[in-house]
């Protein structure tokens, strides 16, 4: 019964958070119309796709985390029972924040929208202040000194590819 809850939970959060961030607003902004043509246009077009590609699926892999690890969601109003340390959150503890910033950056490059570009420097510096005054803070207080382990060995915003060390925080997940 926890895991149908959480699953059901995350897709509505899936839909109403990043679908509004990385689906309708950049819609909002852009219609989906492509800016000026550019030199290197089929390039920077490439590089977009992937980012795209990459950040939805890392998305959902993050989101999965939750429900198959965490046996809760990522709101804040049904959170997770357990730490997720697993999965990409071995290589950095905001992979979901990187995951939306890759797809709203990819369709900046795919479209050439400098007004998607501006929203992707506000939506990350949002992210990055709701991280450090509410999220991290709310998950020391919850989680205590398992996560204050798991952020000394995991960074926030930059993957750390490679093994690290198991933490106390791995012990109680598994």
């Amino acid at each position: 019964m926890r895991k149908a809850k959480a699953v059901l939970g995350s897709l509505v959060f899936l839909c109403v958070a990043p679908g509004t961030v990385v689906g309708l607003l950049p819609w909002w902004i852009s219609h989906w119309r492509p800016g000026p043509a550019v030199p290197a246009q089929g390039l920077l077009t490439a590089v977009g796709w992937v980012l795209i590609v990459v950040g939805v699926a890392t998305l959902l892999h993050s989101f999965l985390r939750f429900i198959v690890e965490g046996l809760g969601t990522p709101a804040p109003v049904a959170e997770t029972e357990h730490l997720v340390v697993g999965g990409l959150y071995r290589f950095v503890r905001n992979p979901m924040y990187v995951a939306v910033d890759m797809a709203i950056l990819g369709q900046a490059a795919v479209l050439r929208s400098t007004s998607l570009l501006v929203y992707w420097v506000v939506v990350s510096l949002g992210q990055a202040a709701f991280v450090h005054f509410y999220e991290e803070p709310r998950l020391l207080a919850r989680y205590g000194e398992s996560y204050a382990e798991y952020r000394r060995q995991v960074p926030a915003w930059f993957p750390r590819w490679g093994r690290r060390e198991r933490s106390a925080a791995d012990e109680s997940a598994s």
